[in-house]
């Protein structure tokens, strides 16, 4: 299995299917999944140059307790400079002796989600706003989204304009801020649709956003939010109560892969960083298929399906978008 690397954004995505115990017992540290996605970001450092970023999300936290952190960089050196701030609130700690709740609830990035990027600058000036993850916030955790992603696209004017004509009023004209607004317009619309048909039925409030939570579909959301994108991309995002996936262009232009087992799902860009980080055997990595999605839902089920119609493979994103 080989990769075809050029001046690209990467991404990396982890998530954890065993309580975080489970990785302090078993690989001495519940930062197992963080000290992962470094080796996969430094393994990629060949693709982006130019900013790094990660976020982690916390799955289950009660409310008044932070689940979702993020740290940016566009230094020199920006995934070292991302980690150091990272690891910072762990120094000076013997973090062998906290307790995983108590770390959970008190420190920054003891996550059971982390989605990893390296920024090659496809629009604009390099600085930090348009570093990935790009997030929108919100008080509601399932309205929560990060999103990180390889990409290049070609009629961002006309998604752009797609955003004022539902009545949206972008904070910034930028391809990545698109993306993230075309894809949050539906993951609202959704969450709207399932609140007004619980409360219909009759549930009370505190239980309809976790009813929300279960039952949201990603693959439907990511259908509408890539529906009009002409371009190569490869999509990764997780929004804030643990639903998390990566989506690729219906042409395979940008590439994707994943390994899942009953420990952990990664994807990354490249197959031989997840093989480096895992140690695991080519014939164990999938690549994610053109037109199609990973989803990981927050209770763990992990599935492939549809969101595009596949096109005729188009692996060089220069034939497809220049000519």
């Amino acid at each position: 299995m080989s990769d075809s690397i050029k001046h690209e954004c990467g991404i990396a995505l982890i998530r954890l299917l065993k309580p975080l115990d489970y990785y302090k017992e078993r690989y001495g540290s519940f930062l197992y999944g963080l000290n992962r996605l470094y080796i996969l970001m430094e393994k990629q450092r060949n693709r982006g140059q130019e900013g790094a970023g990660v976020v982690g999300v916390k799955l289950d936290m009660p409310p008044g307790y932070k689940y979702m952190d993020r740290v940016r960089s566009c230094q020199a050196d920006p995934i070292q400079d991302v980690f150091n701030s990272i690891n910072t609130p762990f120094k000076g700690k013997n973090i062998k002796d906290c307790t995983t709740e108590w770390a959970k609830k008190n420190l920054p990035f003891v996550s059971e989600i982390y989605l990893g990027h390296l920024r090659y600058a496809t629009f604009g000036k390099n600085n930090l706003d348009l570093v990935h993850p790009l997030k929108r916030a919100s008080n509601w955790r399932s309205r929560n989204l990060a999103l990180a992603a390889n990409f290049n696209l070609t009629n961002v004017d006309e998604l752009f304009q797609s955003l004022i004509d539902e009545g949206q009023h972008p904070r910034n004209y930028s391809d990545t801020v698109t993306l993230l607004e075309k894809t949050g317009y539906y993951l609202d619309d959704e969450i709207q649709n399932r609140y007004r048909h619980y409360k219909e039925s009759g549930y009370p409030k505190n239980e309809i956003s976790e009813l929300i939570e279960d039952n949201l579909d990603m693959l439907s959301i990511l259908s509408k939010s890539c529906k009009d994108w002409d371009g190569g991309y490869a999509v990764a995002g997780v929004s804030g109560h643990g639903d998390a996936f990566v989506m690729r262009d219906p042409w395979g232009i940008r590439p994707a892969y994943y390994y899942a087992d009953d420990e952990i799902v990664v994807a990354a860009s490249e197959a031989s960083v997840i093989r480096t980080a895992f140690g695991v055997d080519d014939t164990n990595i999938k690549e994610i298929e053109p037109g199609f999605a990973l989803i990981i839902k927050k209770n763990g089920k992990i599935f492939t399906g549809m969101v595009r119609e596949p096109q005729q493979r188009s692996s060089c994103s220069f034939e497809r978008i220049y000519f």
